[in-house]
């Protein structure tokens, strides 16, 4: 069985950032989201053994959605200027440790990441793709050979990875995968700024569609919803729910037929973490990479 885990870059890159706090070069230049970053993706791809990884950066300008919602992530604020930094090391890093790496202007990273993860599938017979993200939007594309790989919670980090298969999506959400953009429909996002049914939480969600089968199926019939109070409030937002839906969709046509998966360069890589004077890091790479170009 071939392996390959696809990687939700940001979401990973935050998580480093904020998992170590208070970590600079001499000079004061942050490398915190360095450290951690580094650290994640090796001990990810020692336990998962994967034949290959990509991560997917988001490069912005998410024309397709935004001509829907141009709300669409207005409410988000300001990226700290620390970890912007630290951004374009990072990408350096991924391409030195030999991972893929692919963004896109224009289009979300998470469209291209799911995409991918479906064509990987179609094309090679026995592949399982493991995306890794904490992102909920992914568990839509969950199925018998996509799953997704959780990162230890940032409260408990003793949990380590979690995988969420099909039945973990049910457990988690209540739904089946192919339900879960209807139901983050119905609940909005407040991270994305895409407003769902006011008072809608993910219990009264689950148990409509468990119910009527789909949006149309709830949206049909509204005048038997329950809690009362919904059946005039959701013929309101009819419109809004077809929007949030196209938007929560992820685009399986997006992105190239192919990524490459990358190269180690381990010449790059030590004169990086030499540079951001990352000394434990580079002990760990000259023992990973002494002899040059090695598997992960």
């Amino acid at each position: 069985m071939a392996k390959y885990l696809l990687v939700d870059g940001f979401n990973m890159a935050f998580r480093a950032y904020y998992a170590v706090h208070e970590l600079t070069r001499s000079d004061g230049f942050p490398t915190n989201a360095l450290y951690g970053w580094v650290r994640s993706m090796w001990k990810l791809t020692d336990e998962q053994k994967p034949k290959g990884t990509i991560v997917f950066f988001d490069l912005g300008g998410a024309q397709a959605k935004l001509e829907l919602l141009p709300e669409y992530k207005a409410n988000r604020g300001e990226t700290p200027e620390d970890f912007e930094k630290q951004v374009p090391i990072i990408k350096e890093l991924t391409r030195a440790m030999g991972f893929g790496l692919y963004e896109k202007n224009g289009v979300e990273s998470d469209d291209l990441l799911a995409a991918h993860a479906t064509r990987i599938c179609s094309e090679e017979g026995d592949a399982h793709v493991y995306i890794v993200s904490a992102d909920k939007d992914f568990a839509q594309t969950v199925s018998e050979r996509i799953h997704m790989l959780l990162p230890p919670p940032t409260a408990n980090p003793r949990l380590g990875w979690r995988i969420l298969d099909p039945e973990g999506v049910k457990e988690k959400f209540g739904v089946t995968t192919d339900q879960i953009p209807d139901y983050l429909s119905l609940i909005g996002d407040t991270s994305d700024n895409i407003p769902g049914v006011p008072g809608v939480g993910p219990k009264t969600a689950a148990k409509w569609l468990n119910e009527y089968g789909n949006l149309d199926g709830v949206t049909r019939n509204a005048a038997e919803l329950k809690p009362i109070r919904f059946r005039e409030i959701l013929p309101t937002m009819v419109k809004q729910l077809k929007i949030n839906r196209k938007i929560i969709f992820f685009d399986p046509n997006c992105g190239p037929d192919s990524i490459p998966d990358g190269n180690v360069d381990p010449s790059a890589l030590f004169s990086i973490l030499e540079k951001m004077e990352m000394k434990t890091h580079l002990k760990e790479a000259q023992k990973r990479y002494a002899q040059g170009e090695l598997d992960l």
